[in-house]
């Protein structure tokens, strides 16, 4: 399948709409995961995930590119096509490549970004990982990878799992464990400032070496590293074995905090019995069992996926793009910019876009920490779907 040049020269990281990137139906799941390999030279690690089973081959097609801003145009001449002989690996799971990019000293900063194109409906997919950014400490020299030798693509990992750590020559690894348990976000209209925590909970695990598998047995989340007087280091989210799903009626409590009225939410926390509790709650809203069960089903499908897409330190759910894609629904347009994330949501027989902007903090845990610019201007769209999923009239 061909392309027009001419289109493909006024794409930009700026104006690409990553949407399938948080769609319900994506059929691959592109990462880049970068390994610092000298000053100004990295290990591109991009493994694509794949969501749909039985895929043949050619059916998707690779290509990745470097650029040095979010304006510089993704023409033609940038992308470098990867072929089936370039596949590192290939499992049940994943495709999986690897190149090796160096970015020239007086170039500022760098992006990478990979599409993958599905020949059959012209779908593109696209990730991009800043390389070298005002947001970026630095780059570990190790990863964890799964059995399959696949790099690890999540930020999550049950406790019982383990991950082979490498990296070139055998080095000690760093961890430390953070006990924290944190706040459902505030809404998107409420503009006073959440709480902080005023301690943070940090006990050091001690040290393990790279090519040996290593679990992690607490929930929490954990941060490693090679050198401890750095910035750089390696983030995981120890999570229970039903993660990103739910697990318990206590978990579920906490989950329906979105879509309930304060004082719904403290009669069902009071609850002894919580399963109770919460079969009356959604039978209360309809008044109607099929309708009862919908909701259930679609409301923790979507916190399903934000658990996937956007869990960091926090579960995915309790972030700010979480909490807004749980409400919400998939965006239908994600814009990127350096410094933050733009979701815009198309309502039927309107005119107007509802848009979201994230800001994106620099945080020595993740490069991909986004908080919400909330606003009182977003409260009417905010109420009309939580009244939606109310009345079981949501559809994604």
């Amino acid at each position: 399948m061909g392309f027009n040049s001419q289109l493909w020269a006024q794409q930009t990281l700026e104006n690409l709409n990553q949407a399938l990137r948080y769609s319900r139906y994506s059929r691959v799941s592109p990462k880049i995961i970068p390994l610092k390999t000298g000053e100004r030279s990295f290990l591109l690690q991009m493994p694509i995930e794949k969501i749909e089973e039985g895929i043949e081959n050619g059916i998707y097609r690779f290509a990745y590119a470097v650029v040095s801003s979010f304006q510089e145009p993704l023409s033609a001449d940038k992308w470098t096509e990867l072929q089936d002989v370039d596949i590192r690996r290939e499992t049940d799971y994943h495709f999986y490549f690897e190149r090796e990019v160096t970015i020239p000293l007086e170039q500022e900063m760098a992006f990478a970004v990979l599409r993958v194109t599905d020949t059959r409906q012209g779908d593109e997919y696209y990730y991009h990982t800043d390389l070298i950014s005002p947001f970026i400490f630095d780059f570990p020299q190790f990863w964890g990878y799964y059995s399959d030798g696949i790099p690890f693509d999540q930020t999550f990992l049950t406790m019982t799992e383990p991950l082979e750590f490498r990296s070139r020559g055998t080095i000690g690894i760093h961890h430390f464990h953070y006990p924290t348990v944190f706040d459902v976000p505030l809404p998107p209209m409420e503009i006073r400032p959440a709480a902080v925590p005023r301690e943070l909970t940090v006990n050091y695990e001690g040290e393990f070496l790279t090519n040996i598998p290593q679990s992690f047995d607490q929930l929490g989340y954990y941060f490693l590293q090679t050198d401890t007087t750095s910035a750089s280091g390696m983030l995981i989210r120890s999570t229970h074995d039903a993660f990103p799903k739910v697990k318990t009626y206590e978990e579920m409590v906490e989950m329906v905090a979105y879509i309930s009225t304060r004082r719904e939410h403290e009669s069902l926390k009071e609850a002894e019995d919580k399963k109770q509790a919460l079969d009356l709650y959604w039978f209360n809203l309809t008044k109607e069992e099929e309708a009862s069960r919908k909701i259930i089903r679609e409301y923790f499908k979507q916190i399903e996926f934000a658990n996937i897409l956007f869990t960091d330190f926090k579960e995915g759910w309790k972030t700010d793009r979480g909490m807004v894609y749980t409400v919400m629904g998939p965006p239908n347009e994600v814009v990127f910019r350096l410094n933050g994330e733009v979701w815009s949501y198309l309502p039927e027989n309107s005119n107007s876009k509802i848009t979201f902007t994230f800001a994106r903090v620099k945080n020595i845990l993740t490069p991909n920490y986004y908080v919400l610019n909330r606003s009182r201007a977003l409260q009417p769209e905010w109420f009309k779907s939580i009244t939606q999923w109310r009345n079981a009239q949501m559809a994604f």
